[in-house]
């Protein structure tokens, strides 16, 4: 096994192995890896048919192969790559399938864990779009307040209007700023280049003006056969409801004939925990990891 780096050329390769999994994690994209692989470095090869990720931080690990070949295989090679190569063997992005996957093949050879907040969640884009009943009945009214306050429009994002979403981001920036928080400062790069390079990345990206200025913008992809991610959304704190019609909107010109939409984790920011709950996920994608005891 010869793990390598990748670059924006190998889109086509992975998207291949993304499609057979066929996955509704957000990992599970080509845009994710390669816009975060600055802030989780990783490289990567294919055996016997699978994708394989190896994370190269300080702790090695290893995604669980990725692809419609023989898992077990693939598994396998890991742990002899892993022994040849004196590496502890762990597992990222670990589901509960993966889980039983390991236990039964390797009984008692892994401590499993499964962080809360790492754990993604998933929404009706049908609720997100006619935010119906009672639950959603603030949602509603900041939408509506919003169109009742402001001369606002819908746009998608592209060459004619980039700039000003890239504007946007670094004032987002600049008011949300923590000096400790190395993951947002990431997060913000990662978004800037999915912006610049959204046509490549295949993203789908849309904007709201208000009274002629860009105070929200959203990116996001159809990551399988049944779901759209949100990778990117970011909005102006001080205009109210500015996050909620970026929400409904986008979903209303991309996802109407989509069943879910992964809205990715909190991280454990109780303020995001807060607000991505109030919009009643239907469920959650946990995410999990694997050491050998």
């Amino acid at each position: 096994m010869v793990f390598q780096p990748f670059g924006a050329e190998d889109k086509d390769i992975f998207d291949k192995y993304f499609k057979e999994t066929d996955s509704r994690h957000c990992d599970m994209s080509f845009a994710s890896v390669y816009l975060w692989k600055g802030y989780y470095p990783c490289t990567y090869t294919i055996y016997d048919n699978m994708l394989i990720f190896k994370g190269e931080g300080e702790q090695v690990s290893f995604s669980f192969p990725i692809g419609a070949g023989d898992p077990a295989k693939a598994v396998e090679a890991i742990l002899e790559f892993c022994e040849e190569n004196k590496i502890q063997p762990a597992f990222h992005c670990l589901t509960r399938d993966h889980e039983i996957f390991l236990e039964e093949k390797y009984p008692g050879r892994f401590q499993f864990e499964f962080d809360r907040d790492e754990a993604e969640y998933v929404y009706e884009c049908e609720k997100l779009i006619g935010l119906r009943g009672k639950k959603y009945h603030g949602k509603k009214n900041h939408v509506n307040k919003f169109k009742k306050s402001f001369q606002w429009a819908y746009e998608e994002i592209s060459d004619e209007n980039r700039e000003e979403c890239i504007a946007m981001l670094a004032d987002w920036k600049d008011d949300n700023e923590d000096p400790g928080d190395d993951e947002k400062l990431a997060e913000v790069c990662a978004c800037k280049r999915a912006l610049m390079e959204q046509e490549s990345l295949g993203l789908l990206g849309g904007l709201i003006r208000a009274d002629g200025r860009v105070v929200a913008f959203t990116l996001a992809e159809k990551i399988n056969s049944d779901t759209i991610v949100i990778h990117f959304e970011k909005a102006y704190s001080d205009v109210p409801g500015a996050y909620s019609i970026i929400n409904q909107e986008f979903l209303i010109r991309n996802a109407q004939d989509i069943p879910y939409v992964n809205r990715e984790e909190d991280r454990g920011d109780l303020g995001l925990r807060k607000a991505k709950e109030s919009y009643h996920p239907i469920f959650l994608l946990e995410n999990g990891y694997a050491y050998e005891k």
